[in-house]
């Protein structure tokens, strides 16, 4: 169970925020208690189906436009769902969110889609306090979670839930994109 309590631990590290489910047809979404408190303002909301506009309720005004545009185009279209927009915190600071997922096709056609939310305002503005030293030792901890990642991504493909390889390709996207910083 050890692995359990790593992969937690490295994505709360890495910035996950929450997950959601999309039904397309019904034009209703389900976010998990992070998102709904992030997203929408309010973890009351997690678990419960609703309409776009209640979910992502805090996106930034400069971004609700073309974030609910693009939304609409992939609830048409399915495929990949990759944004990075801000939302407004309930204390009105600004995060960037990073939010990665796929609509397919049911059984019965109709799309349906999962995904996740990572906070990656550090990227944007380095806002965030640093959790730990940033002194070489810390960076072999960070390479060693990448190999781990790595190790987990193939177990996850052999296993074939596409959810958790999404989570799990989010996790080393963040990762990644730690090391690079640290190397510039």
């Amino acid at each position: 169970m050890a692995l359990a309590s790593t992969a937690t631990s490295a994505l709360q590290d890495a910035g996950f925020v929450g997950t959601w489910d999309t039904d397309v047809l019904a034009g209703r979404s389900v976010l998990d208690t992070g998102a709904a408190a992030l997203l929408s303002g309010d973890p009351g909301f997690a678990g419960k189906p609703l309409p776009l506009d209640v979910a992502l309720g805090r996106i930034h005004a400069e971004d609700r436009g073309w974030v609910f545009d693009r939304i609409r185009t992939v609830r048409r279209t399915g495929g990949l769902v990759s944004l990075e927009f801000r939302v407004l915190s309930e204390t009105g600071e600004v995060r960037w969110i990073l939010n990665r997922g796929r609509l397919t096709p049911d059984i019965g056609g109709a799309l349906r889609g999962r995904g996740a939310y990572i906070d990656v305002t550090d990227l944007y503005y380095g806002s965030r306090p640093p959790a730990h030293d940033d002194g070489p030792g810390q960076v072999k901890h960070l390479e060693a979670a990448a190999d781990h990642c790595i190790r987990l991504q193939t177990a996850l493909d052999r296993y074939g839930d596409e959810n958790l390889r999404l989570i799990s390709s989010t996790l080393l996207l963040g990762i990644g994109r730690a090391l690079a910083r640290r190397d510039s």
